[in-house]
């Protein structure tokens, strides 16, 4: 996350007494953001900060940190948590509520109109040919991604690198995430630099009580509905770190587990969500779609974003209190680690369906050179250069 400034723009004190703006001002704010907002949630958060604390001073400093902490500490979309918690500074549930179907609407529209456009015309030359090269592209993105998180939030420590490794030799074995390794993980680094008294005293033995559980409509297939919205708000409540730590959640379930899409079509939700502005889970959307139509848009959709609301509205009151405390930062370090190491398991897993010739090993290392060589160039610009390469390259591929 780049360093934001440090100048203060105006008193917490006097932004919550009183707002410079309307509810329907912010709600117009976050559907342009959700519309327009390209590059993942590193450039959305950057955009917010901008547009809402400085230029605006709508919303102070002070409550922007606060959200962010808030929104790195949760499981959830990173942009679409801190435009949740935004809202929620100065109106409450209702900013909150109108804020977060804001931002995420535009991008929910755009997927879903690919989604029907895939669906129907998925046999197409044109469209196969624009998959091959972002397909390819993606893989280069994702690995990117696992890399600088990897640089950023592991640095030097032995337990961190240790859970990573672990993470990602179990993503690759098992083509899968194991939800109870990313809990484990947190729980681990948790007892490890912030041992609690009874672990220090060696009174395990005196330890009791119960431990806190984290834990056309006439076509309408009800039932997959259902399977649907488990599984997305399973994934949703789960997913630390990153944007893209979603990733090796959903292959281990649409794929895998219930065969709901094929390897083709899971890497080119992935690249859907890539080349539309707003959160990139929202190809959970694209997801839903084609398993079972708008409705399976509209439930996975839901199912991804509920629990990520929920989890910045009913804690924000009491953050500032309790945020800080070394035991939730140690929990938050290990499950971020284990998302990190996922994550590059998933560029392997992932690797392996995408890469089918040289050409397409040369679109993913070259995505990856760009985006190393060049750090602020917009993930979208690639997306769409692959796209063209695929729509030359691909109809001499297939008749050589």
């Amino acid at each position: 996350m780049s360093t934001l400034p440090s100048e203060n723009v105006e008193p917490m004190s006097v932004a919550a007494a009183s707002p410079s703006y309307t509810r329907w001002q912010l709600v117009r704010y976050m559907l342009g953001l959700g519309t327009w907002g390209f590059g993942g949630p590193v450039a959305l958060v950057g955009y917010m900060y901008r547009d809402l604390v400085e230029r605006r001073r709508w919303i102070a400093e002070s409550d922007y940190k606060e959200g962010m902490a808030l929104a790195q500490l949760m499981p959830g979309p990173l942009a679409a948590q801190l435009a949740i918690y935004l809202g929620y500074v100065h109106y409450r549930v209702i900013g909150a509520t109108l804020a977060g179907v804001a931002f995420v609407l535009p991008s929910f529209v755009m997927v879903v109109i690919l989604g029907a456009a895939y669906a129907a015309y998925g046999g197409i030359a044109w469209m196969q040919a624009v998959f091959y090269g972002v397909g390819a592209a993606v893989i280069g993105i994702i690995a990117m991604s696992a890399w600088k998180l990897t640089t950023k939030n592991i640095g030097k420590d032995a337990l961190l690198w240790t859970i990573f490794a672990v993470s990602a030799l179990v993503t690759v074995i098992t083509h899968s995430e194991v939800v109870w390794l990313f809990l484990g993980a947190g729980i681990v680094v948790w007892l490890w630099r912030v041992p609690p008294d009874w672990l220090q005293r060696g009174k395990l033995h005196s330890v009791a009580g119960p431990l806190a559980a984290l834990l056309g409509t006439e076509t309408v297939d009800w039932h997959k509905l259902g399977q649907i919205g488990a599984y997305f708000a399973y994934a949703g409540s789960f997913v630390f770190g990153s944007r893209l730590a979603i990733v090796p959640f959903l292959y281990g379930g649409v794929v895998k587990e219930y065969g709901w899409l094929t390897d083709r079509q899971f890497v080119d939700a992935v690249a859907v969500a890539m080349i539309t502005p707003g959160p990139v889970v929202i190809t959970t959307g694209f997801i839903g779609f084609l398993v079972a139509g708008f409705w399976g848009a509209v439930v996975a959709a839901l199912a991804t974003f509920v629990p990520c609301y929920l989890f910045t509205i009913v804690p924000a009151p009491y953050f500032k209190r309790h945020g800080k405390r070394p035991a939730i930062v140690a929990f938050v370090d290990g499950v971020t680690a284990a998302a990190i190491g996922a994550i590059a398991g998933a560029v392997v897993v992932i690797g392996q369906r995408s890469i089918t010739d040289w050409i397409t090993a040369a679109l993913a290392v070259a995505t990856a050179a760009l985006l190393w060589r060049y750090k602020k160039l917009p993930e979208p610009i690639i997306v769409v250069a692959a796209a063209l390469i695929g729509l030359l390259v691909h109809p001499l591929v297939s008749h050589a």
